[in-house]
């Protein structure tokens, strides 16, 4: 088993860094804001449910701010708290997103908005207002997926989002140039959270079976943990990837690579 409690830690590889991470109540997000923990950085996490978010944030010891991305608002208040408490920031993990299944002909206007306004407005204002407190040697990490390049039935209108963040990494490192800034893109595979039931409404016997068909597909037979993208998120926002900037890092157990 891949876990935080049997797997290499260096306690020391982010510490004294200043981290958000934004969605991080559960799922991957909590368990990249505990390895940031455990790795020496002050975390903090948002979430829009304060009673998750509070409860995510004591197990991990992270510092939670309540607030919704795709509402400008609540970027302004979690930034303004960043500042007060800490004055800058130094590692932006952006990972709040959501999505659900519809196939073309089914597919809203009230889907494709809400979707839109948060997997990429919101995470344009989030990286917009978070560079405000950054500087040289800061790091930015956007979680993206593997369906950004895949043809996943009824998933279009989430696949294209990741797509889109897969080309902003492009352009902001483009746009950063000179400031000393890294933004790359974390694709994660099939990794079972809670999000399967909540977001996409998917009972336990659809994820099991779909989790059997993911280990038919998948080099490496089987699906990923959160903590394994963690991981990655680690690694991309450390010195150790300092010449990295641009890149769309798949964590997928080679599902989409074959």
């Amino acid at each position: 088993m891949h876990t935080l409690a049997s797997s290499n830690i260096h306690t020391t590889r982010h510490a004294g860094k200043i981290v958000l991470v934004t969605g991080g109540s559960s799922g991957i997000g909590l368990a990249t804001a505990e390895r940031f923990v455990r790795e020496g950085a002050t975390v903090y996490i948002t979430g829009r449910r304060q009673a998750e978010l509070d409860s995510a944030a004591a197990s991990v010891g992270a510092t939670p701010i309540q607030g919704d991305i795709a509402k400008a608002a609540d970027l302004d208040r979690i930034f303004g708290t960043i500042r007060e408490k800490s004055g800058r920031l130094d590692i932006l993990f952006a990972n709040a997103g959501g999505g659900e299944f519809a196939p073309l002909g089914q597919i809203s206007e009230a889907q494709f908005d809400k979707y839109f306004g948060i997997n990429v407005k919101g995470t344009l204002f989030t990286v917009q207002k978070a560079l405000e407190l950054m500087g040289p040697g800061s790091a930015i990490v956007l979680n993206g997926s593997m369906v950004s390049i895949k043809g996943a039935p009824a998933f279009g209108v989430y696949a294209a989002t990741k797509a889109a963040l897969r080309s902003f990494a492009r352009t902001w490192a483009s746009d950063l140039k000179g400031r000393d800034i890294r933004v790359n893109v974390v694709a994660p595979g099939t990794v079972v959270t809670p999000a399967y039931s909540s977001e996409l409404g998917m009972n336990e016997q659809q994820i099991a079976d779909y989790a059997a068909y993911v280990e038919t597909v998948t080099p490496l037979g089987r699906t990923g943990t959160p903590d394994e993208i963690a991981k990655a998120v680690s690694f991309l926002a450390s010195d150790d990837a300092s010449y990295i900037t641009g890149v769309e890092l798949f964590v997928d157990g080679g599902q989409a690579q074959i």
